[in-house]
């Protein structure tokens, strides 16, 4: 059961505040990025004293996305590897294509067309390999199988009509490997009315432009890089033409824990979809751990726009519709 409000932002708070449980946790994803550069055992011991020297001098009153770029910088830096997770972002696209098409016959033949390709793509975040629990091949088989009925917490209609209504949707992505199930969710997007973004250069198992193109998302929209190495988008880092796309886009659909606790709280209309994978990201959201989360953030506005919302669809009101792609496309007939 939901027991926090939504945040909004007229509350003030701007992204999430890190817990003592957000520690080891960076630790962890740390220790796995020294092991991923290829370093030996003594040189590694090494960085990660440097490592743990830094986050006893971090701000920890930072989202935790700002606090993941200085130490994956530093990692880097003294690793001398300047993308770690290469062959694990390889090999997590290369799995997610294999495992595709079954997946996607199965939630389209389960769901209305928009749900499905939203829970699909909240699934597929399961293949992010930092999260905390590493999952072996028939652990993800039975976490897809449980995403076929498990409650979606959130509203698809609210997705539905925020989509139709948007002039311009930015859609923030998030791992490589989960990249490939997005692609049923931007079908339903408008042509022409969307883009894709990524992260800027490697940082963990983020995608970048690259990783984008080898999940063929260049097919579905212009893919764009967010100019920021941090693992989650921190608009104060991000490169100036991000954040004119950013503040020009009147909806953003942002995939992720990295873009959830860097955006949550912004002035700004956002649905964040995401599974929820940890005990401190459960209370923030009030839902249950494993939870598949369509989460609405409303920006300041949001009253007034719901207003403008009721006089174009009152009767005799008409616009027009855009139109969008014919596989798994929203059409008048499908709309709430």
């Amino acid at each position: 059961m939901k027991t926090n409000p939504s945040r909004t932002a007229a509350s003030g708070e701007i992204g999430f505040v890190p817990h003592l449980e957000c520690v080891p946790c960076m630790l962890r994803q740390a220790r796995e990025a020294i092991t991923y550069s290829g370093v030996e055992t003594e040189a590694g011991f090494e960085v990660l004293r440097r490592v743990l020297r830094l986050m006893s001098e971090l701000d920890w009153t930072l989202p935790p996305p700002v606090l993941g770029q200085q130490v994956h910088r530093l990692i880097r830096q003294l690793t001398g590897n300047s993308d770690p997770y290469a062959a694990v972002k390889e090999r997590m696209n290369q799995q997610a294509a294999k495992l595709y098409p079954m997946w996607h016959r199965l939630f389209w033949e389960a769901h209305p067309l928009l749900e499905a390709a939203v829970r699909l793509a909240i699934v597929g975040n399961l293949l992010d390999v930092g999260a905390k629990t590493q999952l072996d091949a028939a652990s993800v088989r039975a976490a897809f199988d449980d995403a076929l009925t498990a409650p979606l917490r959130g509203s698809v209609e609210e997705l539905s009509a925020a989509i139709r209504s948007a002039r311009f949707i930015l859609y923030l992505a998030d791992n490589a490997g989960e990249i490939v199930f997005d692609r049923d969710l931007l079908a339903q997007l408008p042509l022409g009315n969307f883009a894709v973004a990524v992260r800027g250069s490697p940082v963990l198992n983020d995608s970048t432009v690259a990783d984008a193109q080898q999940a063929g998302l260049p097919d579905y929209c212009e893919v764009i890089s967010n100019g920021s190495d941090a693992p989650g988008t921190v608009l104060e880092d991000c490169s100036p033409a991000f954040r004119e796309q950013f503040a020009a886009a009147d909806l953003v659909i942002a995939k992720g824990q990295g873009n959830y606790e860097s955006l949550a709280g912004t002035d700004k209309h956002i649905f964040f979809l995401l599974k929820i994978k940890c005990d401190v990201l459960s209370q923030d959201l009030g839902w249950p751990l494993g939870s598949l989360v369509l989460h609405h953030q409303r920006p300041a506005s949001f009253t007034k726009n719901v207003s403008s919302a009721k006089l174009h669809n009152a009767p005799g009101y008409s616009r027009t519709v855009i139109p969008t792609r014919e596989a798994g496309s929203l059409s008048s007939s499908s709309q709430p």
